[in-house]
């Protein structure tokens, strides 16, 4: 007998690689799509209410008949602006007594030791007081809005308002947002003119610099360019305060830790959220050339 050909054994795919591989896949998936969708919310979310605010402040503006809590938004005014003018001072007058220091070393190797009310001048008013006012406000105020709007919140004070056909948008969200812009904006203004002033005495009194060759560097270096996008800068940069302020404030569950998550996540999601504008800002600057 002729012995059978021995058949040669089928080769079966691997499906343990390949399951494993997919697997894997999907949780990466899992791990950044989760995320994402909730930052995708989250910035929907806020948008959307300042898309609402804004239109209430154009009603406000065009039709006298709609009022949006005039008291409420002067008391916001006296408690964010006015109430923050000695922290935004302190802190402002620190930073330009710490640049004069920190720049005037390194400019006094080359016998620029002047030029330190250039780099001063150009450092505070484009970038640091903007910022820098924007994040001080962030602890002061943001803080402050997103508790006191959690508190009504749990205390059901918001549905009140609705049940009383009041909109918490008009007589809540507008008047904070609104009044966090316009202090951003006077308090930037100070703070740079406090920082330019410090700076200027630790130039003269301790770099002995003359006071005539400090201003007149401060002068020349600043146009109105560098005035109106740090002024542009500060202005949005309150308006996302505000926003994320209010959203998280009238966002929050949970009872009392529900308003101190909501204080929490306000501070670290509006210094990001600046701090990111802040670089979008430059980079658009820098690509136009207005720099």
């Amino acid at each position: 007998m002729v012995p059978s050909e021995q058949q040669p054994a089928s080769v079966q795919p691997d499906r343990t690689e390949s399951a494993g591989a997919g697997e894997l896949v999907s949780k990466l998936l899992g791990a950044i799509g989760g995320p994402l969708i909730r930052i995708l919310i989250y910035v929907g979310g806020v948008t959307l209410m300042g898309v609402r605010t804004i239109g209430w402040c154009w009603r406000g503006l065009v039709l006298r008949r709609i009022q949006f809590g005039r008291p409420a938004f002067y008391s916001q005014i006296v408690r964010l602006g006015v109430r923050a003018v000695g922290i935004i001072a302190l802190v402002s007058s620190c930073i330009g007594v710490i640049l004069a220091l920190q720049m005037a070393p390194t400019l006094d190797e080359f016998g620029q030791v002047e030029k330190v009310a250039n780099v001063i001048a150009v450092a505070v008013v484009r970038e640091l007081g903007p910022l820098l006012t924007a994040v001080v406000l962030t602890g002061f105020a943001g803080a402050s809005i997103a508790a006191e709007l959690g508190t009504m919140v749990v205390g059901e004070e918001i549905e009140a308002l609705q049940a009383h056909g009041l909109n918490p948008t008009r007589f809540l969200v507008l008047p904070r947002i609104l009044a966090t812009t316009l202090c951003i904006l006077a308090l930037c203004v100070f703070g740079e003119l406090v920082a330019l002033t410090s700076g200027w005495f630790l130039g003269v009194f301790f770099l002995d610099i003359p006071s005539r060759v400090y201003i007149d560097n401060t002068i020349a270096q600043l146009d109105v360019a560098d005035v109106l996008t740090g002024l542009c800068k500060a202005g949005v940069f309150g308006s996302i305060l505000g926003g994320i302020a209010c959203y998280n404030g009238l966002s929050v569950t949970g009872g009392a830790a529900g308003v101190g998550r909501a204080t929490t996540y306000t501070v670290v999601h509006a210094i990001v959220a600046i701090v990111a504008t802040d670089l979008i800002f430059t980079a658009v600057f820098y690509k136009l050339a207005w720099n």
